[in-house]
């Protein structure tokens, strides 16, 4: 099983070794910036690698905006990082759900994601899939609850995109843990990866604040199930450096069944 970790993005390789992990997710530039990456001189590296390499978009991307000056600009920036990541030999884009504002209604912002795959598609940006996440607050979220993922996968399903599924969102959503694979791959036709995080909160609190395995409200062994269900790479996203997050990849290694 392909498990790693969100790591710096100096030296991902690097941070790899020292975690003992055989996978990475790490941003191609500031998280809460609106810059188009540029052109990385360990591409070749990355590329022949055998970690498997995920790139997270910036938080500031919102496809489902119905502000056009967040909306038009958020797509454009996503299609930047999809090319960026195809050029790293990427094996995934993820994004997170978005939401629309209190006075719009929701489907609104599924016929923005929809446009958002459409130019996605018409600028060739289709080497790498998108992985929408789901998340864990926001009453107009678009991926918050399960229902609105399924409203949302009717309008871009076609496109195929992939589904990058967070324990602690879905936890601090309100979504039901034992069966969330099952749930999942019912909507999107399966998991491409999870993030395997516990929750500094409780049940339903609509917080996203992340914890080290067995710190927070979620029992380990339930990620641990979480993870042999989806059957695909997973990476935690939890606190700490390169021993903490050590200790997290080496819980789940001890826990996973045997192939």
């Amino acid at each position: 099983m392909r498990i790693g970790a969100h790591v710096d993005a100096t030296n991902p390789l690097e941070a790899a070794a020292e975690r003992g992990a055989n996978v990475v997710q790490f941003f191609l530039g500031d998280p809460q910036g609106w810059k188009k990456p540029e052109p990385r001189d360990d591409a070749d590296a990355l590329r022949d690698s055998d970690v498997d390499i995920f790139i997270h978009a910036p938080y500031v991307i919102n496809v489902a905006s119905p502000n056009n000056r967040i909306r038009v600009p958020s797509r454009r920036l996503m299609v930047q990082h999809a090319k960026a990541a195809a050029a790293i030999g990427a094996r995934g884009l993820i994004v997170h759900g978005g939401h629309v504002t209190k006075d719009t209604d929701i489907s609104e912002g599924f016929s923005n994601w929809r446009k958002a795959m459409e130019y996605a598609a018409e600028q060739g940006a289709t080497e790498v899939p998108i992985l929408v996440e789901n998340t864990a607050g926001g009453a107009h979220a678009c991926a918050r609850h399960f229902d609105n993922l399924a409203r949302l996968w009717e309008r871009i399903g076609e496109f195929g995109p992939g589904f990058c599924l967070d324990t602690c969102h879905a936890h601090a959503a309100g979504e039901d843990l034992s069966d969330v694979v099952e749930r999942a791959r019912a909507i999107t036709g399966g998991v491409n990866l999870v993030h395997a995080n516990d929750s500094r909160d409780t049940f339903d609190s609509g917080r996203d604040r992340h914890a080290n395995l067995g710190d927070g409200h979620i029992d380990p062994s339930r990620i641990v199930d979480i993870i042999a269900a989806a059957g695909c790479p997973a990476v935690v996203e939890t606190p700490g450096d390169a021993a903490a997050q050590s200790a997290d990849i080496a819980l789940i290694r001890k826990q996973l069944p045997p192939a």
